[in-house]
């Protein structure tokens, strides 16, 4: 993919950004010039996934970003407010926020445990809600504010809540996030 340079200068706030998705959108976005505040709750290595807020920091800043690792538990309000704060701190404000957090459960009604129901909804809906909130006086600053949430198109066909009733209802929360607050 051609880097554009489109992102040069900006601050990108990017939750669930020390693997996955969150991690290559973060690398990509960087080699465009932005500057990456890597906001996930993994400090200490993982055993079974790779991936700290510190090494994806160093990844950025091996191809040339700039990088702000924070430790985000997008449920803890301390934590994402503190974030938020360093952020402005070290980069000026915030123009770009990429809601990428989220917790998933496979699991049809009656095999999906309610501390699993609670993770999800309190990451995906909850998460997103405040992240966005806590953002949004920085987002109102910049000249090129933006929110991405890595979330469905609403569809309200049963095939998207039959299986995977409690995931859908998280993820959904997202994009009603984004309908909400577009408006």
């Amino acid at each position: 993919m051609d880097n554009t340079g489109k992102l040069s200068g900006l601050t990108i706030f990017i939750t669930g950004a020390s693997r996955g998705i969150g991690k290559a959108i973060s690398l990509k976005a960087a080699r465009d010039g932005a500057n990456i505040v890597v906001a996930a709750k993994t400090a200490e290595p993982h055993p079974k996934l790779p991936g700290t807020i510190y090494s994806a920091a160093k990844e950025i800043e091996e191809i040339g970003g700039k990088a702000l690792p924070c430790i985000v538990d997008v449920r803890n309000e301390e934590q994402v407010k503190a974030a938020v704060q360093a952020a402005v701190k070290a980069f000026g404000g915030i123009d770009i926020l990429v809601n990428n957090a989220s917790a998933i459960s496979l699991t049809g009604t009656e095999n999906t445990e309610m501390k699993r129901y609670d993770l999800m909804h309190n990451i995906n809906t909850r998460g997103t809600f405040l992240v966005t909130k806590e953002c949004l006086p920085y987002l109102m600053k910049s000249k090129h504010p933006h929110v991405l949430n890595l979330s469905p198109p609403l569809n309200m066909h049963p095939l998207w809540f039959s299986n995977n009733l409690a995931y859908t209802m998280a993820k959904y929360g997202m994009s009603m996030c984004v309908l909400g607050m577009h408006e």
